[in-house]
This record gives C-alpha cells, structure tokens and sequence, in this order.
C-alpha cells in the first residue's frame, strides 16, 4: 500500500507512521516545522499553498508509483469566544484546516485516480461546545468539501471521508491536557471517561485508506469517546 501524509510529524501524524510502517505501507510524507524522520521518503510542504501541495503530490506519485491513500492531518487549534478572535487568527485557522484540506483535494482531483482521500475534521462539528468557534466552523467547511468531493471525483474512484475526533492527547492539545482540571472535565465529557491516544484515530485512517474498504465514500467518522452522542 502507498500513502502520502501531510502533517506527518503531529501527535496522530507520527502515530498513523508507525503503524503503516509496521504494515509494510511505502510513505511519502510531508512535514512543515518539524522533520520526520530521515529514514522515510519525505518533503517539506505548506499545507496551506495551493502549488507546494501539488507539488508534493506529483513527487509523491513519482517516488511511489501509484497512491493508494492520502490524508491530511494539518491542523491548528484556538480555543475562544469569537469576539476575542482576531482576523489573523480567522485567517490563520480557516487557512490551516479548511484551506489545506482544499489543497489536497484539488491536487488529488486533478493527478489521482484509485485512491482514498482522508481529511480531518472534529467532533466540534457536530455539537455545540464553548469557545469552539473558529475550529468549528472550520472543521464543517472540511465536512462539506469531503460530500462534495466524494461526488466530483467518483468517476475517477476517489474516495473521500472525514474523521472527526474527541479530545486527543498530542501536542496541539498539551494546554489543555497539562492542566489538571481542565483534563478532568474533559475526561468526564467523554462517555467512555477517557480522552482519546492518537491510536484509536490511527486505528481509523488506516481502515479506510485499505483498498479492500473501496465501498466507503462522502462519510464522516465520528471517533470520539461518545463527546458527540450522550451527555
């Protein structure tokens, strides 16, 4: 199986490595501030540029020969009510998630065929939680470019889905997680009394970018912990 990454070298990024590389996978990833290791085929590449994403994707397919699977795992997170937000701040988070879930969708749409496409959005999306504005509607744009997209491009036998995560334990959310109190009121939001490890999203990439799993198609995955679905 071949795969490209973006955001390779994030909490669940490094995680979703490990386990293709204990599968056999071949990966081309794609890092921004900080490397992956130099041990995988890689590139630098911002997410949020419409050329370098193109470019690494036609690097990708050069080095792997054909594409099985690409997700994008290029994100930010800010946490406050929106009339504390700034228009930098709008900007940054639209073009972190929403613009580069763009990216890869334009690239692959025009270079790929066969392949499954797999871009982030959260459980935010989905239900109504405080100071979660600007990652929220950012997350619901990716939602409704995936639907889209799912249709545009299933001529060529793209597949696109979302997967929408809780509370995760990396380090986008080390200030939440490294305050003990806001932990435990995170812990407890969650049905299952626990946030999640980049392995249960891990667990769900992979199942969905098999190529064997080529029924599935304009889904968003909720993995979550039950965040969304109880109170």
């Amino acid at each position: 199986m071949n795969v490209l990454i973006l955001g390779a070298a994030g909490g669940i990024g490094s995680q979703l490595v490990i386990d293709l590389n204990e599968a056999n996978a071949n990966l081309f990833l794609g890092f921004n501030e900080n490397p992956v290791p130099s041990s995988f085929k890689s590139r630098k590449v911002d997410a949020r540029d419409f050329n370098s994403v193109h470019t690494f994707v036609e690097d990708g397919l050069q080095e792997l020969g054909s594409i099985d699977g690409v997700v994008n795992l290029s994100g930010s997170l800010i946490l406050k009510p929106s009339h504390l937000c700034t228009e930098k701040e709008f900007e940054d988070t639209i073009n972190t998630n929403l613009k580069s879930a763009f990216s890869v969708v334009r690239s692959c749409g025009s270079l790929l065929k066969n392949t499954a496409i797999v871009l982030m959005s959260t459980a935010a999306a989905s239900i109504g939680l405080a100071n979660h504005e600007l990652i929220a509607s950012s997350k619901a744009g990716v939602e409704g470019l995936m639907r889209s997209a799912s249709k545009t491009y299933a001529r060529k036998n793209i597949r696109v889905n979302t997967v929408s995560p809780g509370l995760v334990d990396t380090p986008l959310t080390s200030m939440i997680i490294s305050n003990k109190i806001s932990l435990s009121a995170s812990e407890k939001m969650h049905s299952l009394q626990r946030i999640g490890k980049p392995k249960d999203i891990s667990n769900m990439i992979r199942y969905l970018i098999k190529p064997e799993n080529d029924w599935i198609t304009g889904q968003n995955f909720v993995i979550d912990g039950g965040l969304s679905s109880s109170k």
